[in-house]
């Protein structure tokens, strides 16, 4: 007997194995090859069952009620546990972009403020180990460890500000969309700060870095985790991140240490967002963050105890 779409009683009954393989059934036609999960409830969806979603796809269960196949609350919402997820298991938002537009409206607000107030401003906020300035020793090396955080959201110019706020949309926006807003928000941050502490590390201590492009090529790495992740093309990112490379190695000036910083840190926590399972997805998620910050702290303190 022909079993009849959607049956949990058929070859594959809608549940993920715990090795996270993809099974070669569609859930909702068993006589059909999947390739892709939906990217909510992660179940394996056939051609025909794929609904474009802002980042991946989803089935057609999830489209209709919004993950809220457990039932209701009584209040006309589902339960916490079942409303409309995002694929790293974060909550969907009416504007996936909120997050995105305010890193860059920061970043514009700074970028006026150093216009207008010149050079003092930056001095006070950029990055560097240990200089002397009006006199006396400046630096994170004397304990201005806010310089870590403050120098990713200055730019040295219009152009540098327009490329890292183009990036920042085209690349910040659908990720954004892919992790929901607290986890896309760790990433940019953890990734810029592992950008500023190798700076920090290596480069030497009286030059000058801002830039949120550490951030920004952490954005790359976890867009291109997501990318495999979906099953989608990967040669446009690849061949856009190896463009940002041979930029970073071969103009003057430019703080490489930064770039690659992020890139790995971006790597790392872009890979744990997209791959953790749902049982362990919170610790998993974050403690990738927390080991990447804890790494952030142990290269800062040794650049530290090297300089003073």
């Amino acid at each position: 007997m022909d079993q009849a779409p959607g049956d949990p009683q058929g070859p594959y009954s809608g549940q993920v194995p715990q090795d996270g393989h993809v099974p070669s059934v569609c859930y909702r036609h068993p006589d059909r090859e999947a390739g892709v999960r939906c990217a909510r409830c992660e179940r394996p969806i056939c051609p025909e069952c794929m609904v474009n979603a802002s980042v991946g796809f989803q089935c057609p269960e999830c489209v209709h009620d919004g993950g809220s196949r457990s039932g209701g609350t009584g209040t006309g919402r589902p339960p916490a546990d079942a409303r409309p997820r995002t694929l790293a298991g974060g909550t969907v938002a009416a504007d996936p972009r909120l997050v995105t537009k305010i890193l860059i409206g920061v970043c514009v607000v700074v970028f006026l403020l150093q216009q207008s107030m010149g050079d003092a401003f930056d001095t006070r906020y950029e990055l560097f180990g240990r200089a002397v300035v009006a006199g006396q020793f400046e630096g994170v090396a004397e304990g201005q460890y806010y310089r870590l955080l403050t120098s990713m959201f200055l730019h040295g110019g219009l152009i540098h500000i327009l490329f890292n706020m183009l990036s920042l949309w085209w690349i910040g926006g659908p990720l954004e969309a892919a992790l929901g807003r607290a986890r896309y928000l760790a990433l940019f941050l953890v990734s810029g700060l592992a950008g500023s502490a190798l700076t920090y590390l290596i480069a030497p201590p009286n030059t000058p870095s801002l830039g949120a492009s550490g951030a920004i090529f952490g954005l790359f790495a976890a867009t291109a985790v997501l990318m495999h992740r979906l099953n989608y093309d990967m040669r446009p990112v690849i061949a856009l991140l190896v463009v940002n490379l041979v930029i970073t190695f071969g103009v003057p000036h430019i703080a490489w240490q930064a770039h690659i910083g992020g890139l790995v840190a971006g790597g790392i926590v872009g890979y744990a967002m997209v791959h953790a399972s749902r049982q362990r997805r919170v610790l998993v998620q974050y403690g990738s963050c927390a080991l990447v910050l804890a790494a952030v702290v142990v290269m800062a303190l040794l650049r530290t105890a090297q300089l003073v």
